[in-house]
């Protein structure tokens, strides 16, 4: 089985808006801090269900998604299912934050500080692609039954020397 989701990292220029994932019992996320962002509705595209997941889970509306990359993480949860997840960072959007979200606690985060946190080991990896513009990612990262880090492995996708991406639509 494949599950599809999102995660969408908020930028104000200064901080990612982080989720402490505080509220649900049984989280697989539990106490960890993560993006915002969550799995597809049925006939979704991943652009759709970011910008409804980044409004659910944070009252704010996204205005511009920069796809950074997908990461598969084979047999997440330890049922069967692979999860397939579409990076987004979000650096323009509009609304007030909502002051109850219903997966956690949200935090204003700043970019030194971020990584501080704690989190899934390969977050770590991947925010850092995210904060520093890495060029499109596609990635993998496997978990134990105990949440540890067992694989990893990327490639990147910069651009053929002298292309735009206007030239590729």
């Amino acid at each position: 089985m494949v599950k599809l989701a999102t995660i969408c990292y908020i930028d104000n220029g200064e901080q990612l808006l982080m989720l402490h994932r505080n509220k649900q019992v049984g989280d697989i996320h539990q106490d960890k801090w993560v993006s915002v962002g969550g799995k597809f509705e049925a006939g979704e595209t991943p652009e759709q269900c970011a910008i409804r997941e980044i409004r659910e889970e944070t009252g704010l509306e996204a205005l511009n998604l920069e796809l950074c990359g997908v990461i598969t993480f084979p047999d997440f949860r330890h049922d069967g299912e692979d999860w397939y997840s579409f990076v987004y960072r979000v650096r323009e959007f509009n609304g007030e934050l909502i002051d109850d979200c219903p997966e956690g606690t949200l935090k204003w985060v700043d970019y030194d500080q971020v990584m501080e946190l704690p989190t899934w080991e390969g977050d770590y990896i991947f925010l850092r692609w995210v904060l520093e513009d890495a060029p499109f990612f596609s990635a993998y990262f496997e978990y134990d039954v105990t949440g540890q880090l067992v694989a990893n492995d990327v490639t990147f996708y910069p651009l053929k020397e002298g292309k735009s991406d206007s030239e590729y639509v």
